[in-house]
């Protein structure tokens, strides 16, 4: 669906209401599937009938002959008419709502829609009388869903991203680095430092318990790094001052109530010579309106669960998911970085890369 024009005509706009209900439909099954494990059976067991589905998945055969008709006739499955019928996932969906190394795998992306929708009335709520729906709130769907999306992306891309800036590479070399990786979420992107620079230590922060809980499970999964790895339940301002050589904030700079005061932290943090590397939405550099589809993307992330997440706290910066360079660029120059720039690396999903020095 491409962005609406103000001067588009009532049935237009109609149109555009259904076809967003049909998406709406679609990620609300493709929730159930992926959750019913429906999806991965059909994956790695090959194609079956409702029965078959229902007895692998220890589910119930009436609503699985429903999904698997309206997987059907949405295009996700194929079907053999032949008595009895059977259902196959197609190829492509096979890896986007499967395939969990995959730089196309989108369905925990229908975990985070879900997550906002479940707090509907509490975001109602704030959004007459203000406050926020801290990111507690919104439970294990949203939290495995960040975490989820984002590893492909940390495992496959992010070293070779890393390595494409000499400068950057080399300052993460360093003999005897120490990496701090600030809401470090479910820590794939500390293992995969920890795998990109074998020589470094690395420290991942969050202060979220249960993120915490799940970041030591999933370091714990990998004893290749597991001891170079520690992870605590912190904010920026449990880091020892001088002590890093580097340290990384991906994609958690807009959620946070005082930014300032959190890079500030880390500046204090960074031995002489050392750098912050923001990963962040790659939003446009300025509004304007109508926008492109990654800014209604953000935007729409921004309302549900972003900006109520950092209005959850008083005070607070509100700044959104849809942080841009400019506004960074304040925080980052509030908190005593001297220099901001964006790091030459593209193509990488939705995000863009800035590095903050002294």
């Amino acid at each position: 669906m491409s962005t609406l024009s103000p001067d588009a005509d009532a049935d237009t706009f109609s149109q555009r209401i259904f076809d967003a209900s049909l998406g709406a439909m679609d990620v609300l099954s493709i929730h159930i599937g992926d959750r019913m494990g429906w999806y991965h059976s059909l994956a790695t067991q090959g194609p079956a009938t409702a029965e078959e589905l229902a007895e692998r998945t220890s589910t119930h055969p009436r609503y699985a002959q429903e999904w698997l008709e309206h997987q059907a006739v949405s295009g996700f499955v194929t079907v053999n008419s032949a008595d009895p019928r059977t259902f196959a996932l197609a190829p492509g969906a096979t890896e986007a709502l499967t395939d969990e190394s995959s730089l196309s795998y989108l369905a925990p992306l229908a975990r985070q829609v879900v997550a906002a929708a479940v707090q509907m009335p509490a975001l109602l709520e704030v959004y007459r009388a203000g406050g926020g729906v801290g990111w507690a709130k919104f439970g294990a769907d949203a939290r495995e869903s960040q975490a989820d999306m984002n590893r492909p992306w940390y495992e496959q891309a992010l070293p070779g991203a890393l390595a494409s800036v000499p400068d950057v590479d080399s300052l993460l070399r360093t003999p005897g680095a120490v990496i701090a990786d600030v809401g470090c979420g479910g820590a794939w992107s500390t293992i995969a430092l920890a795998r990109a620079y074998p020589d470094a230590q690395l420290r991942g922060y969050d202060i979220d318990a249960a993120t915490v809980e799940l970041a030591k499970a999933n370091v714990s999964t990998h004893p290749d790094v597991a001891q170079r790895i520690t992870i605590t339940e912190s904010d920026a301002t449990g880091i020892p001052e001088g002590s890093c050589t580097a340290a990384f904030a991906f994609e958690c700079i807009h959620d946070m109530p005082a930014p300032v005061d959190v890079l500030a932290a880390v500046r204090r943090a960074l031995e002489p010579g050392g750098a912050l590397f923001v990963m962040d939405e790659a939003v446009d550099d300025e509004f304007s309106a109508p926008g492109s589809d990654l800014e209604r993307f953000m935007y729409g992330i921004s309302l549900t669960v972003c900006l109520p997440d950092g209005m959850s706290h008083t005070p607070s910066a509100g700044t959104g998911t849809v942080m841009r360079p400019s506004t960074l660029r304040g925080y980052a120059q509030a908190a005593g970085f001297s220099v901001m720039d964006i790091l030459p690396i593209e193509d990488f999903g939705f995000w863009r890369f800035y590095r903050l020095t002294v």
